[in-house]
Protein backbone atom coordinates (compact mmCIF):
# COMPACT_ATOMS: atom_id res chain seq x y z
CA UNK A 1 0.00 0.00 0.00
CA UNK A 2 1.17 3.51 -0.84
CA UNK A 3 1.41 5.31 2.52
CA UNK A 4 2.31 8.62 0.91
CA UNK A 5 -0.42 9.20 -1.71
CA UNK A 6 -0.56 12.43 -3.66
CA UNK A 7 -3.60 14.59 -4.36
CA UNK A 8 -4.30 12.91 -7.71
CA UNK A 9 -4.19 9.48 -6.04
CA UNK A 10 -6.75 10.60 -3.45
CA UNK A 11 -9.09 12.26 -5.96
CA UNK A 12 -9.19 9.40 -8.47
CA UNK A 13 -12.85 8.48 -8.86
CA UNK A 14 -14.52 5.13 -8.19
CA UNK A 15 -17.98 4.03 -9.30
CA UNK A 16 -20.88 3.32 -6.93
CA UNK A 17 -23.89 3.22 -9.29
CA UNK A 18 -26.47 4.26 -6.68
CA UNK A 19 -24.54 7.37 -5.65
CA UNK A 20 -23.85 8.38 -9.25
CA UNK A 21 -27.50 7.85 -10.23
CA UNK A 22 -28.74 9.89 -7.25
CA UNK A 23 -26.41 12.80 -8.01
CA UNK A 24 -27.24 12.71 -11.74
CA UNK A 25 -30.97 12.70 -10.94
CA UNK A 26 -30.69 15.68 -8.57
CA UNK A 27 -28.49 17.57 -11.02
CA UNK A 28 -30.81 16.87 -13.96
CA UNK A 29 -33.89 17.99 -12.00
CA UNK A 30 -32.16 21.20 -10.88
CA UNK A 31 -30.65 22.25 -14.20
CA UNK A 32 -33.80 21.45 -16.24
CA UNK A 33 -35.77 23.71 -13.89
CA UNK A 34 -32.99 26.33 -14.14
CA UNK A 35 -33.00 26.28 -17.95
CA UNK A 36 -36.81 26.58 -18.08
CA UNK A 37 -36.76 29.50 -15.65
CA UNK A 38 -34.00 31.29 -17.57
CA UNK A 39 -36.04 31.06 -20.78
CA UNK A 40 -39.17 32.52 -19.19
CA UNK A 41 -37.84 35.02 -16.61
CA UNK A 42 -34.02 35.20 -16.62
CA UNK A 43 -33.77 37.60 -13.70
CA UNK A 44 -35.47 35.26 -11.20
CA UNK A 45 -32.77 32.58 -11.19
CA UNK A 46 -29.24 34.06 -11.36
CA UNK A 47 -26.48 32.02 -12.99
CA UNK A 48 -24.30 32.23 -9.88
CA UNK A 49 -26.84 30.17 -7.93
CA UNK A 50 -26.62 27.38 -10.51
CA UNK A 51 -22.82 27.53 -10.37
CA UNK A 52 -22.86 27.13 -6.57
CA UNK A 53 -25.29 24.21 -6.77
CA UNK A 54 -23.14 22.54 -9.41
CA UNK A 55 -20.09 22.98 -7.17
CA UNK A 56 -22.01 21.33 -4.32
CA UNK A 57 -22.79 18.31 -6.52
CA UNK A 58 -19.17 18.06 -7.65
CA UNK A 59 -17.84 18.21 -4.08
CA UNK A 60 -20.36 15.57 -2.99
CA UNK A 61 -19.19 13.33 -5.80
CA UNK A 62 -15.51 13.75 -4.91
CA UNK A 63 -16.16 13.25 -1.19
CA UNK A 64 -18.17 10.06 -1.65
CA UNK A 65 -16.67 8.53 -4.79
CA UNK A 66 -12.94 9.15 -4.58
CA UNK A 67 -10.18 6.67 -3.75
CA UNK A 68 -9.72 8.48 -0.44
CA UNK A 69 -12.57 6.29 0.84
CA UNK A 70 -10.36 3.21 0.59
CA UNK A 71 -7.81 4.81 2.96
CA UNK A 72 -10.22 5.49 5.83
CA UNK A 73 -8.50 2.93 8.09
CA UNK A 74 -5.14 4.62 7.51
CA UNK A 75 -6.02 8.24 8.14
CA UNK A 76 -8.58 9.58 10.58
CA UNK A 77 -7.68 13.09 9.41
CA UNK A 78 -8.52 12.21 5.79
CA UNK A 79 -11.80 10.62 6.91
CA UNK A 80 -12.72 13.67 8.96
CA UNK A 81 -11.79 16.00 6.09
CA UNK A 82 -14.27 14.19 3.83
CA UNK A 83 -17.00 14.37 6.48
CA UNK A 84 -16.44 18.09 7.04
CA UNK A 85 -16.67 18.79 3.30
CA UNK A 86 -20.06 17.05 3.34
CA UNK A 87 -21.24 18.81 6.52
CA UNK A 88 -19.79 22.32 6.25
CA UNK A 89 -18.93 23.05 2.61
CA UNK A 90 -21.48 21.26 0.43
CA UNK A 91 -24.59 22.40 2.40
CA UNK A 92 -24.09 26.20 2.19
CA UNK A 93 -23.30 25.93 -1.52
CA UNK A 94 -26.42 23.83 -2.12
CA UNK A 95 -28.65 26.09 -0.01
CA UNK A 96 -27.36 29.24 -1.71
CA UNK A 97 -28.13 27.54 -5.03
CA UNK A 98 -31.85 27.46 -4.20
CA UNK A 99 -33.63 30.29 -6.06
CA UNK A 100 -35.35 32.83 -3.84
CA UNK A 101 -38.54 32.97 -5.90
CA UNK A 102 -39.68 29.52 -4.78
CA UNK A 103 -42.93 29.84 -2.83
CA UNK A 104 -43.91 27.19 -0.33
CA UNK A 105 -47.02 27.85 1.71
CA UNK A 106 -47.37 26.65 5.28
CA UNK A 107 -50.81 25.20 4.51
CA UNK A 108 -49.49 22.74 1.90
CA UNK A 109 -48.28 19.27 2.92
CA UNK A 110 -44.76 20.05 1.83
CA UNK A 111 -44.84 23.34 3.70
CA UNK A 112 -46.07 21.67 6.88
CA UNK A 113 -43.32 19.06 6.70
CA UNK A 114 -40.60 21.60 5.94
CA UNK A 115 -41.78 23.95 8.68
CA UNK A 116 -41.23 21.12 11.18
CA UNK A 117 -37.92 19.92 9.72
CA UNK A 118 -36.53 23.47 9.53
CA UNK A 119 -37.61 24.47 13.02
CA UNK A 120 -34.38 25.57 14.74
CA UNK A 121 -34.97 23.50 17.88
CA UNK A 122 -35.72 20.35 15.87
CA UNK A 123 -32.63 20.87 13.71
CA UNK A 124 -30.46 21.58 16.76
CA UNK A 125 -31.61 18.36 18.45
CA UNK A 126 -31.00 16.27 15.31
CA UNK A 127 -27.58 17.81 14.64
CA UNK A 128 -26.45 17.38 18.25
CA UNK A 129 -27.57 13.73 18.19
CA UNK A 130 -25.61 13.09 14.98
CA UNK A 131 -22.42 14.71 16.28
CA UNK A 132 -22.52 13.22 19.77
CA UNK A 133 -23.73 9.71 18.90
CA UNK A 134 -21.38 9.16 15.97
CA UNK A 135 -18.35 10.36 17.89
CA UNK A 136 -18.87 7.99 20.80
CA UNK A 137 -16.04 5.42 20.31
CA UNK A 138 -18.37 2.45 19.68
CA UNK A 139 -20.35 4.28 16.99
CA UNK A 140 -17.33 5.86 15.34
CA UNK A 141 -15.54 2.50 15.28
CA UNK A 142 -18.55 0.97 13.55
CA UNK A 143 -18.49 3.71 10.91
CA UNK A 144 -14.90 2.79 10.10
CA UNK A 145 -15.04 -1.01 9.97
CA UNK A 146 -18.67 -1.67 8.91
CA UNK A 147 -19.74 -1.04 5.33
CA UNK A 148 -23.33 -0.11 6.23
CA UNK A 149 -22.33 2.28 9.00
CA UNK A 150 -19.53 3.64 6.85
CA UNK A 151 -22.05 4.76 4.23
CA UNK A 152 -24.55 5.97 6.83
CA UNK A 153 -22.29 8.45 8.62
CA UNK A 154 -21.41 10.61 5.56
CA UNK A 155 -25.10 10.62 4.61
CA UNK A 156 -26.13 11.81 8.07
CA UNK A 157 -23.45 14.51 8.11
CA UNK A 158 -24.65 15.74 4.71
CA UNK A 159 -28.35 15.76 5.64
CA UNK A 160 -27.67 17.30 9.05
CA UNK A 161 -25.48 19.97 7.51
CA UNK A 162 -28.18 20.79 4.94
CA UNK A 163 -30.74 21.32 7.72
CA UNK A 164 -28.36 23.46 9.80
CA UNK A 165 -27.39 25.71 6.90
CA UNK A 166 -31.00 25.95 5.74
CA UNK A 167 -31.87 27.46 9.13
CA UNK A 168 -28.88 29.82 9.04
CA UNK A 169 -29.32 31.02 5.42
CA UNK A 170 -33.17 30.89 5.35
CA UNK A 171 -33.76 29.89 1.69
CA UNK A 172 -37.56 29.56 2.13
CA UNK A 173 -38.68 32.79 3.82
CA UNK A 174 -42.37 31.96 3.30
CA UNK A 175 -42.13 29.22 5.95
CA UNK A 176 -39.07 30.41 7.87
CA UNK A 177 -40.08 33.46 9.86
CA UNK A 178 -36.93 33.87 11.92
CA UNK A 179 -35.06 37.10 12.64
CA UNK A 180 -31.31 37.62 12.51
CA UNK A 181 -31.21 37.18 16.27
CA UNK A 182 -32.89 33.78 16.23
CA UNK A 183 -30.63 32.54 13.44
CA UNK A 184 -27.53 33.95 15.12
CA UNK A 185 -28.22 32.20 18.41
CA UNK A 186 -29.00 29.00 16.52
CA UNK A 187 -25.72 29.20 14.61
CA UNK A 188 -23.72 29.58 17.80
CA UNK A 189 -25.52 26.74 19.59
CA UNK A 190 -25.29 24.37 16.61
CA UNK A 191 -21.53 24.93 16.42
CA UNK A 192 -20.91 23.96 20.05
CA UNK A 193 -21.19 20.13 19.66
CA UNK A 194 -18.52 20.07 16.95
CA UNK A 195 -16.26 22.40 18.90
CA UNK A 196 -16.60 20.19 22.00
CA UNK A 197 -15.70 17.01 20.07
CA UNK A 198 -12.81 18.79 18.34
CA UNK A 199 -11.44 19.93 21.71
CA UNK A 200 -11.56 16.37 23.04
CA UNK A 201 -9.59 15.11 20.04
CA UNK A 202 -7.08 17.93 20.29
CA UNK A 203 -6.25 17.48 23.97
CA UNK A 204 -6.75 13.74 24.50
CA UNK A 205 -3.47 12.11 25.65
CA UNK A 206 -4.39 8.80 24.00
CA UNK A 207 -6.04 7.48 20.84
CA UNK A 208 -9.78 7.18 21.46
CA UNK A 209 -10.82 4.88 18.62
CA UNK A 210 -9.74 1.23 18.52
CA UNK A 211 -9.16 0.86 14.74
CA UNK A 212 -6.57 3.65 14.85
CA UNK A 213 -4.62 2.52 17.93
CA UNK A 214 -2.16 0.42 15.93
CA UNK A 215 -3.02 1.58 12.42
CA UNK A 216 -0.36 2.20 9.79
CA UNK A 217 -1.11 5.87 9.15
CA UNK A 218 -0.51 7.80 5.97
CA UNK A 219 2.31 10.33 5.57
CA UNK A 220 4.28 8.86 8.52
CA UNK A 221 1.89 10.31 11.09
CA UNK A 222 1.29 8.61 14.40
CA UNK A 223 -2.30 7.67 15.37
CA UNK A 224 -2.30 10.37 18.05
CA UNK A 225 -1.11 13.01 15.56
CA UNK A 226 -3.88 11.86 13.21
CA UNK A 227 -6.45 12.34 15.94
CA UNK A 228 -5.15 15.80 16.82
CA UNK A 229 -5.18 16.89 13.17
CA UNK A 230 -8.76 15.63 12.93
CA UNK A 231 -9.64 17.90 15.84
CA UNK A 232 -8.12 20.87 14.04
CA UNK A 233 -10.01 19.99 10.84
CA UNK A 234 -13.34 19.81 12.68
CA UNK A 235 -12.68 23.03 14.61
CA UNK A 236 -11.63 25.01 11.52
CA UNK A 237 -14.57 23.65 9.52
CA UNK A 238 -17.00 24.96 12.14
CA UNK A 239 -15.52 28.48 12.29
CA UNK A 240 -17.25 29.94 9.18
CA UNK A 241 -20.69 28.99 10.51
CA UNK A 242 -19.94 30.50 13.91
CA UNK A 243 -18.52 33.65 12.30
CA UNK A 244 -21.71 34.05 10.26
CA UNK A 245 -23.75 33.53 13.44
CA UNK A 246 -21.85 36.36 15.15
CA UNK A 247 -22.47 38.61 12.14
CA UNK A 248 -26.19 37.82 12.29
CA UNK A 249 -26.26 38.60 16.00
CA UNK A 250 -24.51 41.91 15.41
CA UNK A 251 -26.98 42.76 12.62
CA UNK A 252 -29.83 41.93 14.98
CA UNK A 253 -28.42 44.17 17.73
CA UNK A 254 -27.91 47.03 15.24
CA UNK A 255 -31.48 46.52 14.03
CA UNK A 256 -32.74 46.73 17.61
CA UNK A 257 -30.68 49.86 18.27
CA UNK A 258 -31.91 51.54 15.08
CA UNK A 259 -35.48 50.61 15.90
CA UNK A 260 -35.19 52.12 19.36
CA UNK A 261 -33.58 55.33 18.14
CA UNK A 262 -35.77 55.95 15.08
CA UNK A 263 -39.01 56.62 16.90
CA UNK A 264 -40.61 60.04 16.96
CA UNK A 265 -39.56 62.33 19.82
CA UNK A 266 -41.94 62.32 22.76
CA UNK A 267 -44.65 64.95 22.64
CA UNK A 268 -45.04 67.45 25.55
CA UNK A 269 -47.98 66.72 27.79
CA UNK A 270 -51.19 68.57 27.02
CA UNK A 271 -52.05 71.52 29.23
Amino acid sequence: MNTNPGLLDLLALRFDPWVWLALIAVGAWYFVAFARSRREQPQLWPVWRAVLFGAALLLTLVSTQSQAITLTLNSMALYMGRLMVLAELVPPLAVLGIPRHLKVTRSSRGGQLLSVLLDPWVVLALWTAIIVFWNVPASFNASIVTNTAGALLPTLYLLGGLLVWAVILRPLPSIQGRSFGNRGWFGLLSGLPMMAVAAVWLYSPSVLYTPYVSALCLWNLTPLQNQSISGWIMMLAGLPGMALALIQLMAWLIELADGGSSGAPPQPPAA
